[in-house]
């Protein structure tokens, strides 16, 4: 469906549940985050229950969007606020302005960024006449959205603003730099639906039956809104991430549907739109000395056992996990929900999620390992991703002879089916598409525990660095893709909760001592 399929669905199942009186709800939609390829760590269980480094017991990322928002129902007439599960939104605004969602059609609000970061995010093209670039909040209205333009596209449009219109607080990179840094643009965050319009989706959405394609709620509702806005995305397809046939139909149908709707801008010119959806960012923000870390009070340790012993060069992030005395952490690397061992070392810049990891290891730099509990038949059993940071999951080929552009941890995926004793053929991958690709590659074995499925999986890894030999046709193998069709997400929670109890437990016995 996508995110906006998601949307009207959602508007859907509030009309049935509610009846009529959904006509006076306020309602925050959160996209709780799709596949999460760019995060795996966050895909079993969704990116909007990413963890935190703060709070105690930790806060997870919808407690922190409910608390960003907590103001907002006040002044907000009847409708829907969408946003995303990976981006946080931080404003600072004067003592008499407030943000306020009252008027008709979409309402959006608006961060000044550097023309750089507008070329992945949307970009508004404001009307100039409504909006002056000073004060801390304006509201404007937006004569046209561009959903991930090219340089020369934004500035061919009007998007891009001088530097007096854009306050150096809020343009990363823009200090006291000439040229290009002098410049700004203003990018997209949560934007709100009213009644009325979400009502007009909503028909939408019945007259459609079945959706047969992906629909994005930024790129496909919002490039249809503003007196500037023309039909000609409706066939651009460069960044859909699957290209099905019903789709630029759609976007058409759509186009007819929204057309002359109002974009409304609130601009918050003293504010910072973060994101954290990629294992970069997500490494970046928690470990780095990056502004969130410093604007949110993000901690090292975040309610978990760390014990003086433990070992710790650098930055870096700990959250709701037990090590044991005698292990060693890298700089730059994150561990969330495990148990490291006291023969236990993490290289530099890699993310531990959800492992038990009880036994001697040197675990490299740039590693991504993430334990996932899965019912394929029966019983629980374990299944631990394992991959370098960098590698890319969304990437994937039409044929078996293009698999050597796919790269696993710095060597090509067919050198490591070699070192598996895999066969490369098309009954490796469980895409019913013909798309191959890491995510959906057969190549992770499933154990009967935790800590033997991290060892198998660590296994491989070491085989790929040292070009040795080791075998996986003996296991049952799955890829991404299907773990997440056999998740035991009760399991996975219920590793959890005993994290949790335990940490509980030892602070108790701290405290009795003292």
């Amino acid at each position: 469906l996508g995110n906006g399929g998601s949307t009207l669905h959602a508007l859907r199942c509030l009309e049935e549940h509610y009846g009529d009186q959904w006509t006076s709800l306020t309602v925050l939609l959160i996209h709780s985050g799709g596949y999460s390829q760019r995060l795996p760590n966050a895909s079993a269980l969704g990116k909007i229950f990413t963890a935190l480094p703060l709070g105690d017991p930790v806060l997870q990322m919808l407690e922190l969007k409910l608390a960003m928002y907590i103001d907002f129902p006040r002044h907000m007439k009847p409708g829907v606020l969408v946003t995303c599960s990976d981006d946080i939104e931080l404003y600072s605004t004067g003592p008499t302005e407030t943000i306020t969602f009252d008027k008709p059609g979409f309402t959006a609000l608006a961060h000044p960024s550097d023309v750089a970061v507008g070329t992945t995010h949307g970009v508004f093209v404001l009307d100039p006449s409504s909006f002056s670039g000073k004060g801390g909040l304006e509201y404007g209205s937006c004569y046209r959205f561009l959903h991930k333009p090219d340089v020369e596209t934004m500035r061919q449009s009007g998007a891009v603003c001088v530097r007096e219109r854009c306050p150096q607080l809020s343009c990363p990179g823009s200090q006291g730099d000439s040229g290009m840094a002098s410049e700004c643009v203003y990018t997209d965050s949560v934007f709100y639906i009213d009644h009325s319009t979400a009502k007009l989706l909503l028909g939408f959405y019945k007259q459609m039956g079945t959706l047969c394609c992906e629909i994005d709620a930024y790129g496909d509702f919002l490039q249809a809104l503003g007196p500037g806005a023309t039909p000609e995305y409706t066939k651009d397809t460069r960044n859909v991430s699957r290209e099905d046939s019903g789709l630029v139909g759609v976007r058409q149908q759509l186009y007819s549907l929204l057309q002359g709707t109002p974009l409304n801008v609130i601009v918050l010119n003293n504010s910072q739109f973060y994101h954290i959806g990629t294992t970069e960012e997500y490494l970046f923000h928690f470990t780095a000395e990056s502004k969130l870390r410093f604007e949110l009070a993000l901690q090292p340790v975040a309610f978990s056992i760390f014990p003086d012993t433990a070992k710790a060069s650098g930055q870096l992030s700990i959250i709701q996990s037990i090590l044991e005395p005698g292990c060693v952490v890298g700089p730059g690397s994150v561990i969330e929900y495990s148990r490291i061992g006291p023969q236990v070392s993490v290289g530099k810049g890699s993310i531990v999620s959800g492992c038990c990891i009880s036994f001697s290891v040197d675990i490299p730099s740039s590693c991504f390992l993430s334990s996932v509990s899965v019912r394929v038949t029966g019983g629980v059993q374990y299944v631990t991703i394992v991959f370098g940071v960098g590698d890319d999951l969304k990437r994937s080929v039409k044929s078996l002879s293009d698999l050597h552009s796919l790269q696993f941890f710095g060597a090509s995926l067919p050198e490591c089916l070699d070192l598996w004793s895999i066969e490369a053929s098309d009954q490796l991958f469980s895409s019913e598409d013909t798309l191959l690709g890491l995510w959906t590659a057969r190549i992770f074995p499933v154990c009967s525990t935790l800590s033997e499925s991290v060892r198998v999986s660590l296994n491989m890894l070491s085989s790929v660095q040292h070009k040795s030999a080791f075998e996986l046709s003996g296991f049952q193998l799955l890829s991404v893709e299907e773990m997440l069709t056999y998740k035991d997400v009760e399991d996975m929670l219920k590793f959890r909760r005993q994290i949790h109890d335990e940490i509980c437990l030892q602070r108790q016995k701290e405290k009795s001592n003292f």
